[in-house]
């Protein structure tokens, strides 16, 4: 049996959340043992870094697998984080509608259309990305801190700069 965070066992609906190390991976939760996710080629249990690669993926499939083949070793959770903010769709329609896309080629963004757009669609009819709304505010922080040591850079050495001047 894989790690888990907890011994909670998945109710079909929930959400499943695969720690990969440097990201997460999602998959909804469809009964049986099973999970439906959106898989860039290269987003296999076990990959490590070679599944970063799925940010260059421009198409993934939605596949039905056994949640312990797409776990691996990985640790997971159940998490259905956004339900204080969204209101859930019931457990069927999320079954009927993940299932019924299973097959399915569709484009694949990191940041517009990743495996947790696609989980949160089914479950909330809301595409949203955690993980990418972090990272962009991670990349604004750091833009705003690498703005202020650029300006308070160019204030050091340019009144330097000026006293040079003035001194000649």
């Amino acid at each position: 049996m894989a790690p888990t965070l907890y011994d909670e066992k998945p109710e079909p609906g929930d959400l499943i959340e695969i720690f990969r190390g440097s990201y997460q991976h999602w998959a909804v939760y469809v009964g049986d043992g099973f999970v439906v996710h959106l898989a860039p080629p290269s987003e296999v249990a076990g990959a490590g870094a070679n599944s970063m690669m799925s940010v260059l993926a421009e198409k993934a499939i939605v596949k039905k697998e056994e949640l312990w083949d797409v776990v691996g070793t990985d640790k997971w959770t159940i998490n259905n984080g956004l339900d204080k903010k969204y209101t859930p769709r019931p457990a069927r329609v999320i079954v009927r509608e993940a299932c019924a896309r299973v097959g399915t080629e569709l484009p694949y963004c990191v940041f517009r259309g990743n495996c947790e757009h696609f989980v949160n669609e089914l479950r909330y009819g809301k595409a949203e990305s955690r993980q990418v709304r972090k990272a962009g505010e991670a990349a604004v922080v750091a833009g705003v801190v690498g703005l202020g040591v650029f300006a308070l850079a160019s204030i050091l050495f340019g009144s330097s700069k000026k006293e040079n001047k003035n001194t000649e």
